[in-house]
C-alpha cells in the first residue's frame, strides 16, 4: 500500500484469526502464542482498558503492565469500517512510529489490531491545564504537524470528505428506518434538527469561508481528546494515541478541535475554554516544535501567533456554532440508530453521553437563524474578525 506518506509501506503481519468479542480469552491466546511465543498462557494476564461502541481494548501482558513487552489487542467494533479505513489507520500507525510519535504496530488480525503499550497516565482535565504538560502537548503536536508527504505530493485536507461521508451514512440510516425510529428524543425535539438539504448546504458555506482562510494542511490527529493523551512523568514527554481519524487536514482545526477539548465532554463548561494568555503560552510552544521539525528559523514572532491565533479562533469557534462536528456527531448517530442498546448511555470519546445530551448535541446542528451563541470567550476574541458568521 502507498499512503504518499514518509515512513508509510512496511508489510504488517497478518494472523488469520477472528477474536470473539464476548468471549475474546481464547483467540487472544491464539494470537499472542504468535507474537509472544516465549509467554506461557497460564502467566498471561489481561485487562481491559475500554468497552466503547467502538473499539474494544484489552492490554496482555506477563508479571507487570508496565514491564517491556506488554501487547494491546483492539477490537474492531462493528460496523465501524463505514467510517473508518483501517487500511489507513495501520499506515498512520507506521508513520507515526517511525518518526518516533507513536507506538510499534504489531500485527492486524480479522478484527482487530494488535500495537505497542505505551506507559504513562491517561490525561485528564486538570493535567490538561498545566502549563509544563500543554506545552510537551503543543509540541508533540508541532512535531507532527512536520511530517511531510514524499515526493511533496499534493495533499488536501479530508474534513470535507469525512464531513460528507458521515452525512451520507446518516442520510441513508434515515431512510432506512421507519419513521422517526431513528431518533430518540421528543418530537417536538426532533422539530428543531435540520433537513439534511440545510446541513449540506451549511457544510458548502463552511467550506467555503474556511477555506479562504489559508490554514496550512499537515498530518492531523484528528480527535485529541483528553484519553487520547498518555503523559509519561518519569521521561517527562507526552504521546497521542488512537489514530483512526490521522489524515491530512487543516492546521487550525487540530488545534481548534483540541482547544474545545478543554471545555470537557460530559459536562461542558466552556468557562473552562483556554483563556488567551494559555493559548498565546500553547501556541508560542507549538510554533517553536512545528518551525524546529521543519528545519527553520525556530524564533517566534508575536505576528506569527497572532496569526495562528485567529485562525484557531475561526475554526474553533465554527467548530461549536456551525456544525463541524458533524464528524463526531454524525458517528453518535449512526451509532444509536445501529445499537439502540445504547440509548441509555453509551461511551463515546472517553465518558458516557445521556440521550438527552446527544438532543442537545443535534440541536447545535441547527440553521444559524434558530441558534444564539453561547461561547461568551471565542464570541469576545473572534467577534470582530472579518467574515465571520457568527448569527
Amino acid at each position: 500500500m502507498d499512503s504518499g506518506l514518509v515512513g508509510a509501506g512496511k508489510q504488517l503481519l497478518h494472523v488469520d484469526i477472528y477474536i470473539d468479542e464476548h468471549q475474546p480469552s481464547r483467540g487472544i491466546l491464539a494470537l499472542l502464542s504468535r507474537l509472544r511465543p516465549n509467554w506461557k498462557a497460564q502467566d498471561i494476564q489481561m485487562k481491559t482498558f475500554t468497552e466503547g461502541i467502538t473499539n474494544q481494548l484489552i492490554g496482555c501482558y506477563v508479571g507487570s503492565l508496565l514491564e517491556p513487552g506488554c501487547v494491546l489487542v483492539r477490537l474492531y467494533g462493528k460496523m465501524t469500517e463505514l467510517y473508518v479505513n483501517r487500511d489507513h489507520e495501520v499506515e498512520m500507525f507506521q508513520i507515526l512510529h517511525a518518526h518516533r510519535c507513536g507506538p510499534e504496530i504489531y500485527c492486524s488480525f480479522q478484527n482487530g489490531i494488535c500495537y505497542e503499550f505505551v506507559r504513562g497516565t491517561v490525561l485528564d482535565d486538570k493535567l490538561l491545564r498545566q502549563p509544563s504538560i500543554y506545552r510537551l502537548i503543543a509540541a508533540e503536536m508541532g512535531k507532527i504537524h512536520s511530517i511531510q508527504p514524499k515526493s511533496g505530493r499534493p495533499v488536501k485536507p479530508v474534513l470535507w470528505t469525512k464531513m460528507s461521508h458521515f452525512l451520507k451514512l446518516v442520510q441513508s440510516s434515515v431512510s432506512s428506518s421507519p419513521a422517526g425510529q431513528w431518533y430518540i428524543g421528543s418530537s417536538a425535539d426532533l422539530q428543531k434538527v435540520p433537513s439534511f438539504k440545510t446541513l449540506s448546504q451549511e457544510m458548502e458555506s463552511l467550506k467555503r469561508h474556511l477555506s479562504e482562510i489559508d490554514s496550512p494542511t499537515v498530518l492531523c490527529h484528528n480527535d485529541l481528546l483528553t484519553k487520547n493523551i498518555i503523559y509519561n512523568e518519569k521521561e517527562g514527554m507526552v504521546k497521542f494515541i488512537d489514530y483512526e481519524y490521522a489524515d491530512y487536514n487543516y492546521q487550525a482545526f487540530d488545534i481548534g478541535n483540541h482547544f474545545n477539548e478543554f471545555a470537557g465532554v460530559n459536562d461542558v463548561n466552556y468557562d473552562l475554554y483556554p483563556s488567551w494568555e494559555l493559548q498565546r503560552d500553547w501556541l508560542t510552544a507549538y510554533l517553536e516544535s512545528y518551525k524546529h521539525s521543519t528545519g527553520r528559523e525556530v524564533t517566534v514572532m508575536e505576528a506569527e501567533v497572532t496569526q495562528l491565533y485567529i485562525q484557531v479562533c475561526k475554526f474553533s469557534l465554527v467548530l461549536l456554532l456551525e456544525g463541524l462536528e458533524y464528524l463526531n456527531i454524525m458517528r453518535l448517530a449512526y451509532a444509536f440508530q445501529q445499537h439502540p442498546y445504547v440509548c441509555r448511555a453509551v461511551e463515546w470519546r472517553g465518558g458516557n453521553i445521556s440521550p438527552s445530551y446527544f438532543n442537545n448535541l443535534l440541536f447545535q446542528l441547527a440553521p444559524p437563524t434558530q441558534r444564539k451563541p453561547n461561547h461568551p470567550q471565542l464570541t469576545h476574541h473572534c467577534s470582530n474578525f472579518d467574515g465571520l458568521h457568527l448569527s
